[in-house]
């Protein structure tokens, strides 16, 4: 407590002291450092007055509620502020207190005050570097030497803070801004462009990089992240300014590159508005809500304030974790956890019509390719075809105003069991947009990074274990999207549809699997050396190169850049129903059944054969 009074005290004390300091300093500038005799009782009365009247003032304008270790420009201004008041102040008290004493030389009114300016401002300063030494002068050559890369104000603030860390230590720091190079930002040069991280990183021994570029395009931070990857340092990353809340950027904030930031894009801007629309204040149901596109939809969902979120899970565990997160992080939406299964009719007839949903977003399917091809086969038919029926034909008979379906880029010129399933419940969800009240649209989209089965856990698993890492094919290549951008657009499309359109996400460009593989094992300190890449062949129903439109189909854009518009071929009359006497047999069928009767009703379905069982091929022969 003594130290909470004593020290503002202090500050005060010091800052008469420099009022006495500039008048006296004012006087010896204006006469040459040597003070005539007839003007020194003006100076003794004139001080007196300064010191009363400035020393007041600047306790007025609270200068010590602050503390000088954390001086800054906003203290400087107050300083300014109180210095030019009793600049302007000091001639009219001084003239009347001292009218019957020699003159006081207006040069002396003038300077006095800039000298004042200069002792404050300058006082809180050099104690602020002081101690600022004192606290961290001897972490500067401590840590582990890093490179950062970017110019802009979140990379001068992360220099500034990493200058007090123990942990890292700042050798130079990476611009493409031309004029940038040889310049200093808090005593660390800039070295160079981010091209020449390889060369710099092997020169000076760096073996970590930290990418401070939040306000820039995913691009530019893509090629950082690369740049990285290509010289080998682990990089460290600041989060993009879209996840950036508290509008500062610090070391705390600083997280592992990971593959989104490889191959991910610029963030996705829905029109919330729009959203917000058929959302806010509307009763919301989601199939599938403990998957990953469907946890992440009900995230989505949340944040438009729905009256009422009606989560439909098969799986008791991912419904617990599914609530138990929505206590935490949205506790004021209300969130009905329901057990349930797609294909059980009066299940989901009992909660359609008991909630009365203005919107279903139905996301549960089976979606492994290879577990879903041969002992699975008659499953995926009816978890994916049958079960889509009995949620749309439940959102018909209660006039659910829109119904959107989940769909994937495999049920396009499909070669596998899955992929002809999902095409089948598009065009169940086409047939039935023509019977009620219902809109209904298909969103239809690629891998997305992360999700549950998907190779990019599989991939970390491997590396974790210390590989190999197995590939199917050199060759083999997808599209990938985050599961928030998917979510997002998912939202989007079921704002924007008018019934029975097939909506097509911008999936960007393919990306090569073997060197995604490659740069996860990189990104995780490794070299292809310590963890080998092998090729184990194509599995069942896989395909080299995944499409987004079939070749019968065409596209027209949307009013949104990443979304278009697909359209196929209705359903004919009748088509419906034959259809559901095939789902609703009660009886084992085989894969071979499976299959054939599935190239019946999706006649663009071409089975693949069945892979071979190959010998794992090492990648070094292939390494890029």
């Amino acid at each position: 407590m003594i130290k909470r009074i004593h020290h503002p005290l202090l500050v005060y004390l010091s800052d008469v002291i420099g009022v006495a300091l500039a008048w006296w300093g004012a006087y010896l500038i204006r006469f040459n450092f040597s003070m005539p005799p007839e003007f020194l009782p003006g100076f003794q009365l004139g001080l007196i007055v300064v010191i009363a009247l400035q020393g007041g003032l600047l306790r007025a304008f609270g200068l010590y509620r602050s503390l000088w270790l954390f001086a800054s420009l906003p203290d400087l201004l107050c300083i300014a502020r109180a210095v030019v008041v009793a600049g302007v102040l000091t001639p009219l008290v001084v003239v009347v207190a001292v009218r019957y004493a020699p003159e006081v030389p207006r040069l002396v009114y003038l300077l006095q005050p800039m000298l004042l300016a200069i002792y404050m401002g300058g006082s809180r300063a050099l104690y602020r570097t002081w101690k600022e030494f004192r606290m961290y002068g001897g972490l500067r050559a401590q840590g582990q030497p890093v490179l950062v890369l970017g110019g802009g104000e979140a990379a001068v603030n992360l220099v500034r803070d990493l200058s007090r860390s123990a942990e890292w230590r700042v050798v130079g720091v990476l611009d493409d801004t031309p004029g940038h190079r040889g310049r200093e930002i808090h005593g660390c040069e800039v070295l160079g462009g981010i091209a020449e991280l390889d060369r710099l990183a092997e020169e000076m021994k760096v073996g970590h990089a930290i990418i401070a570029m939040p306000g820039e395009g995913h691009e530019k931070r893509r090629v950082a992240a690369s740049a990285c990857v290509r010289a080998g340092v682990k990089a460290l990353i600041l989060p993009g300014i879209e996840d950036v809340m508290t509008g500062r950027v610090n070391v705390s904030q600083v997280r592992q590159v990971d593959v989104e930031d490889l191959l991910g894009r610029d963030a996705v801007r829905i029109h919330t508005a729009e959203v917000r629309e058929y959302l806010r204040g509307k009763a919301v149901m989601v199939t599938g809500a403990g998957g990953s596109i469907g946890s992440e939809l009900c995230r989505q969902i949340a944040r438009f304030e729905p009256s009422v979120l009606v989560c439909f899970e098969l799986s008791e565990f991912a419904l617990y974790r599914l609530t138990e997160e929505f206590a935490v992080h949205f506790p004021t939406v209300q969130v009905v956890a329901i057990a349930g299964d797609v294909k059980d009719s009066i299940r989901v007839d009992e909660i359609i019509g008991r909630f009365r949903p203005h919107v279903i977003f139905h996301a549960a399917a089976y979606k492994h390719v290879p577990l879903m091809e041969d002992e699975n086969a008659w499953q995926a038919v009816r978890n994916n075809v049958l079960g889509t029926w009995q949620v749309a034909r439940s959102a018909v008979a209660f006039d659910v105003p829109r119904f959107v379906l989940v769909s994937t880029d495999k049920a396009v010129n499909p070669t596998n069991v899955m992929g002809a399933t999902k095409r089948l419940a598009e065009r169940v969800c086409q047939a039935l947009a023509l019977k009620g009240k219902t809109q209904f649209e298909i969103v239809r989209f690629g891998n997305v990074l992360g999700s549950a089965g998907s190779v990019i856990p599989k991939f970390a698993e491997q590396i974790a274990a210390g590989g190999p890492v197995t590939v199917t094919h050199p060759e083999i290549t997808r599209y990938f999207m985050s599961i928030r951008e998917a979510a997002q657009l998912v939202l989007q499309a079921g704002s924007m549809g008018h019934g029975g359109e097939i909506f097509v996400l911008d999936m960007g460009e393919p990306v090569r699997i073997a060197d995604l593989a490659r740069d996860m094992i990189r990104l995780s300190g490794h070299s292809e050396s310590d963890i080998r890449i092998v090729f184990s062949g194509l599995r069942p129903g896989e395909k080299l190169y995944e499409e987004l439109l079939a070749d019968s189909e065409l596209t027209r854009p949307t009013h949104h850049p990443k979304l278009r518009i697909a359209r196929a071929e209705p359903a004919t009359d009748g088509w419906l129903d034959v259809l559901l006497a095939w789902l609703r047999q009660r009886r084992a069928v085989g894969a071979a059944e499976v299959r054939r009767e599935l190239r019946h009703w999706v006649p663009e379905y071409a089975p693949s054969p069945s892979a071979p069982q190959l010998k794992a091929v090492d990648s070094t022969p292939l390494r890029a």
